[in-house]
């Protein structure tokens, strides 16, 4: 970290120079959010469905976005280049910026925006999870499809899957349907047909989710818990990875390991 490099608002800057307002909304309050991308070969992979889901998040929030689309794709190359990466992930972190006291947002705000990378770490192919009793997904909250810097209810989750001995944890919705992980998407194979739980049932709408149901290749379904436990095959995805489920609350469940590999291809894909 030390010799890194990050992008601060409209610059590069050492990652040990930089210097966030201690007033910053985005750490005072999580009033910010933030996209994660994968960087193959040099270049950023679905760039432009992450930065139409930064501004449909920051238009739900009242967040000024400080770059266009093509400053925003200068400024991850630049940093790109700055940092020597070309198999990476790759962070946007964008935040109200300073305000005073208490919940209302100033009238003026001037946001903070981060850049920050890090050498790509590939996932394992396979995952243990729980069904999470801790907390559940609210599908009510506007939160639940907005990728914000709250993620509490997802840290919660994941240390009780620690606590029990899993990867990871199945969040529920308040009718106790499944909606996602603590973050990834759910993919689940009933049938011959890979469905997803829908947004109204709080999952968050993800690229890989999206490129699937533009593709054909997965329908919004209503999901339960039993359908995991009898479901041909289960997966977590998300930009970076897809994991095949293969235990769930301590049981083994079936898995398809060439389905699940059809998957994983349109998640490399390049493609949008």
């Amino acid at each position: 970290m030390a010799d890194q490099v990050i992008w601060l608002n409209s610059a590069l800057c050492p990652a040990t120079h930089a210097g966030i307002d201690p007033a910053d909304r985005g750490f005072t309050l999580g009033d910010g959010i933030f996209e994660t991308l994968r960087i193959a070969g040099g270049a950023p992979r679905h760039v432009a469905l992450h930065l139409a889901r930064l501004r449909q998040g920051a238009a739900a929030l009242g967040l000024t976005v400080p770059l266009t689309d093509t400053q925003f794709q200068t400024a991850i190359s630049t940093l790109l280049t700055a940092n020597a990466l070309s198999d990476a992930t790759l962070r946007i972190t964008l935040t109200r910026g300073t305000g005073p006291r208490g919940l209302l947002p100033p009238a003026n705000s001037n946001p903070t925006l981060l850049i920050t990378t890090a050498p790509f770490i590939a996932a394992a192919p396979e995952i243990s999870a729980v069904i999470c009793q801790t907390t559940r997904r609210n599908e009510f909250s506007p939160l639940s499809r907005i990728k914000s810097l709250n993620y509490l209810d997802s840290i919660i989750a994941r240390r009780e899957a620690a606590a029990r001995g899993a990867e990871d944890a199945i969040l529920l919705n308040t009718k106790g349907d499944a909606a996602e992980a603590s973050a990834a998407n759910l993919f689940v194979l009933q049938g011959a047909t890979w469905t997803t739980p829908p947004v109204a049932d709080g999952a968050l709408p993800g690229i890989l989710r999206a490129r699937l149901l533009a593709r054909n290749l997965a329908r919004e379904m209503r999901i339960t818990p039993q359908n995991l436990l009898t479901a041909a095959c289960v997966c977590l995805g998300n930009t970076l990875s897809l994991r095949m489920l293969t235990m769930l609350d301590g049981k083994q469940i079936s898995t398809d390991p060439t389905a699940a590999q059809a998957l994983r291809t349109v998640l490399e894909s390049p493609d949008t």
